[in-house]
């Protein structure tokens, strides 16, 4: 008569293994966390009072990431083509920028554009004017003269320096898409007749653009996160109040986890959205 074992198969013990490796524990961990802190947020006062603090920086903090990176893909994709123009001057002009901004960190970048770089613009404005002014193409009380050092205010000096920052790195993403078109794509186009502007518009770059999309993404996670830098030059976005507002409590663990949640949160949405844009552009 056969018996049957109470002992579990090692297949079975292999694929329940299996299973629990493959499970998102980081998922479940961050899910965890989160779920810690908005129980947090609604029960605790001390909490409550942290967000309220801090949620006015959000508006901020989105406004500076958002318009420094419309001006960091501008400046990414003038000088992706520069660096593959036929120009030499052009060219190595681009390269200079890329290389020169590679190599220093952020954190200098941000002090040295808004303590370097823009006051020696408003000066450079102010010469235009009084030059235009003595050629008698304006008056000479005009706007170029007036303005002064005090009208750039540091969130736009802020959003000046992050977005010559990433500026350089993207205009290595639009180069690599733009190298990554096959030349054969080019010369079709080339027979067909279209000058090199209208391959560069109609072929080229709408292929190109679709492919860096992703990586460009990324890009704007990277300046969410690094725009908290500019909490260096005094404004007002999340970090800068958080700093603040713990300075002034003393409660720094509820102030920080409050910070680091907040960050996670506004990262964790836009990675969902980076990977919907990988899965709809997704290319061979």
């Amino acid at each position: 008569m056969k018996t049957t074992s109470n002992r579990t198969s090692p297949s079975f013990q292999s694929n329940a293994t299996d299973r629990l490796a493959n499970l998102p524990w980081w998922a479940i961990i961050i899910l965890l966390a989160a779920t810690f802190f908005v129980y947090s947020f609604i029960t605790n006062e001390l909490y409550q009072e942290v967000i309220k603090k801090l949620v006015v920086g959000i508006r901020l903090t989105l406004t500076v990431t958002i318009t420094a990176y419309i001006f960091a893909i501008t400046i990414g994709l003038l000088t992706g083509l520069g660096q593959l123009s036929s120009n030499i001057i052009i060219r190595n002009a681009a390269l200079l920028y890329v290389q020169v901004i590679r190599g220093v960190p952020i954190i200098v970048q941000i002090f040295y554009t808004a303590f370097v770089i823009v006051p020696a613009a408003i000066v450079a404005i102010n010469l235009l004017g009084v030059r235009l002014a003595s050629t008698g193409w304006m008056p000479p009380d005009n706007i170029f003269t007036n303005l002064s050092i005090r009208d750039v205010n540091f969130i736009a000096r802020g959003i000046i320096a992050l977005a010559l920052s990433y500026g350089a790195f993207s205009a290595e993403i639009f180069r690599a898409g733009i190298q990554s078109i096959s030349t054969g794509q080019i010369e079709a186009a080339q027979a067909l007749g279209l000058t090199r502007f209208q391959s560069l518009k109609l072929i080229i770059l709408p292929q190109a653009i679709r492919r860096v999309l992703p990586p460009l993404g990324n890009d704007f996670i990277a300046m969410l996160k690094e725009s908290s830098l500019v909490s260096v030059l005094g404004v007002n976005e999340i970090t800068h109040l958080g700093k603040k507002y713990a300075a002034a409590s003393f409660r720094f663990p509820e102030t920080y986890n409050t910070l680091a949640f907040l960050y996670l949160s506004m990262t964790l949405i836009l990675s969902m959205g980076v990977k919907a844009m990988e899965r709809k552009f997704k290319t061979d």
